[in-house]
């Protein structure tokens, strides 16, 4: 029998924490069929912490990544040669093998962030939501903007490590690096079901 592997989060993890299941909400970013390639091998992982947040009463959010018309499409359209996510296409929808249910909150987006012009901070904080959960995709781009921006509007970040996924393993472990060092606690499916004793 293999030894059990070292969790994923302790290369990189340089402060310890768990979250508040009282002041927490989860967010899966992007989990849409544009992304599947990267969100079909960390789905198991998407659905358990999904799981393990409804079990502890946490709020569940899901943001979703399109765009209308050029007149939204910002930077992005520039970046990626107007290779963008159109609303309205089957590539636009979030996947239907997400545990998601017809309460749970969807933030439509046009950029990285889920805070940008989507009153998420606000809804967040009528909710009196402290801190916030990452999950989703791309690890490098949407989840650590959207980590990066939780932290400096005053959220407390955990940032999971086998919930979130990118284009390769490198960027990855990046934005788990520069995360843990200075915007988030680092978690996963295991540290988070202890945390919450379920």
């Amino acid at each position: 029998m293999a030894a059990k592997s070292e969790p994923s989060y302790k290369k990189f993890e340089i402060r310890t924490r768990n979250p508040d299941p009282k002041t927490s909400i989860l967010l899966v970013i992007d989990a849409q069929n544009y992304f599947s390639s990267m969100v079909k091998p960390i789905l198991p992982s998407i659905n358990t912490t999904i799981d393990l947040c409804r079990r502890a009463s946490i709020p569940i959010a899901f943001t979703r990544h399109r765009h209308k018309s050029p007149a939204d499409y910002g930077m992005l359209g520039e970046w990626w040669n107007n290779d963008l996510i159109l609303d309205g296409t089957p590539e636009s929808e979030l996947m239907p093998d997400l545990d998601r249910q017809p309460t749970d909150a969807v933030v439509e987006k046009t950029t990285y962030s889920a805070f940008s012009g989507t009153r998420l901070e606000e809804r967040l904080r009528e909710m009196g939501v402290e801190e916030v959960i990452v999950t989703g995709v791309m690890t490098n781009l949407c989840c650590e903007t959207t980590a990066r921006e939780a932290f400096v509007r005053g959220f407390r970040v955990f940032f999971s490590t086998d919930a979130t996924a990118t284009s390769d393993v490198e960027l990855h472990e990046a934005t788990l690096k520069n995360l843990a060092y200075g915007f988030a606690y680092l978690v996963d499916c295991q540290r988070i079901r202890d945390a919450f004793s379920l």
